[in-house]
């Protein structure tokens, strides 16, 4: 099976002895449809359980909402655009231009759909947190930590499985999604390759307590 988490995840659990089937879905199921399901579901359950262990009420996310093109909802006024996944913090909903991400899927692997969904709800949490930020790129690369988190806790707890070959798929997608140049002030900023995986990295090894 060509897909899996990135290295970083591989060396991390076979250090803690677990074995690793060939479909990251711990269902076994392999379609673009399962997957986002799947990274939906087990991402809202983490964060549930996350919140409710500090004492807190998780709010889930009021809708998931797959578009293609220029279809999709606005948010605070503003349209949506092509090739893109976001958190709405005015409605409290996850758009996703689903075009774009399957062929994300079908390209580089299903490891783009564990890393966006995942991003997108460290976003919804940054919210409910009330997290505040100086700079743009501050929110986008503790949602990188976040999805690293979430995919170390998940892979511990049996929710999703790895596999050795084709190590370096989520880093690949992180280095797809990176800045040309590490332009902090720009407002729509999210890091460079190095500062993403960096992140993601920071997440994967010491959960989302540490981002």
């Amino acid at each position: 099976m060509r897909r899996s988490l990135a290295v970083v995840l591989v060396l991390l659990l076979a250090a803690c002895g677990l074995s690793r089937p060939a479909s990251l879905d711990a269902s076994g199921a392999d379609t673009f449809e399962g997957d986002v399901r799947t990274a939906r579901e087990l991402t809202e359950a983490f964060w549930k359980q996350q919140f409710s262990t500090l004492g807190r009420t998780y709010r889930p996310v009021a809708d998931f909402v797959p578009y293609s093109g220029t279809s999709g909802p606005s948010c605070g006024g503003e349209p949506s655009v092509p090739n893109n996944a976001f958190y709405c913090p005015a409605g409290h909903f996850i758009a996703y231009d689903q075009d774009w991400m399957e062929s994300l899927w079908t390209e580089m692997g299903d490891g783009s759909v564990y890393l966006i969904i995942p991003h997108e709800f460290g976003h919804s949490v940054q919210a409910q947190l009330r997290a505040g930020f100086e700079l743009n790129v501050q929110a986008e690369l503790q949602a990188d930590c976040y999805a690293g988190g979430t995919l170390a806790s998940l892979v511990n707890a049996g929710a999703l499985r790895v596999e050795p070959g084709d190590e370096d798929e989520l880093f690949r997608n992180l280095e797809a999604a990176g800045d040309p140049t590490d332009d902090w002030l720009n407002p729509s900023a999210h890091g460079t390759a190095e500062q993403r995986q960096q992140a993601f990295t920071n997440g994967v090894q010491g959960g989302v307590a540490a981002c």
